[in-house]
């Protein structure tokens, strides 16, 4: 009895300050440093206008309207949910994958953005890993430019020049590739050009 005493009290002592360090003093220090140093992003990197929180840059949402650029097909829940954060989980064999998703997402695009069958771009009619990607690649958004001057009775070239002012280069210079950011282009999209009569956002 003696003998179990003597390794079970290191055995729960060990534990608990085990538990105390990574579940206390370590989570609270990175928490705190990030408050400091990285305030926005430790929040959520939350996007406000006038004041109200519309979105976070880090996370995508639908866009649907005519007048808005449109985000990248997304298959968490449906559509962006947080909390069912999935891409489609389908292989280059599954047959519903090309035949279906893909199809339908390429005849989206040939329809409502006047599209070209063998020049859409990939992210236009493929989902993320995640489904909550908040970008679209610079093709992309080029390929809308047309639909949402002609929705906006806007200039079409403005709004070329406004996709180009927002496309974000690759991280550190070398990681990922260039991407626009569609909530935060969508943003700019409202300031710069007059909204449809009776159009809400979506």
């Amino acid at each position: 009895m003696s003998m179990l005493r003597k390794q079970l009290r290191p055995a729960i002592v060990l534990t608990l300050v085990l538990c105390a360090i990574t579940g206390v003093v370590y989570p609270g220090i990175v928490t705190g440093l990030a408050q400091v140093l990285f305030p926005r992003q430790a929040n959520g990197s939350l996007v406000r206008v006038n004041g109200r929180v519309v979105g976070s840059a880090l996370i995508g949402q639908p866009f649907t309207q005519e007048w808005y650029f449109h985000s990248r097909p997304s298959a968490a829940g449906s559509g962006y949910d947080g909390t069912a954060s999935s891409g489609t989980n389908k292989g280059p064999t599954d047959a519903k994958l090309a035949d279906t998703l893909i199809a339908d997402a390429v005849n989206e695009a040939v329809a409502t953005n006047g599209a070209v069958k063998g020049q859409v771009p990939t992210d236009m009619a493929t989902r993320s890993a995640s489904g909550l990607d908040p970008h679209i690649s610079p093709a992309n958004a080029m390929l809308q430019v047309a639909r949402v001057a002609r929705a906006r009775a806007a200039d079409s070239a403005a709004v070329r020049a406004l996709v180009d002012r927002h496309i974000e280069g690759r991280q550190f210079g070398f990681f990922g590739e260039p991407r626009v950011n569609v909530l935060l282009l969508n943003i700019a999209l409202d300031s710069a050009f007059a909204h449809p009569v009776g159009g809400k956002q979506s």
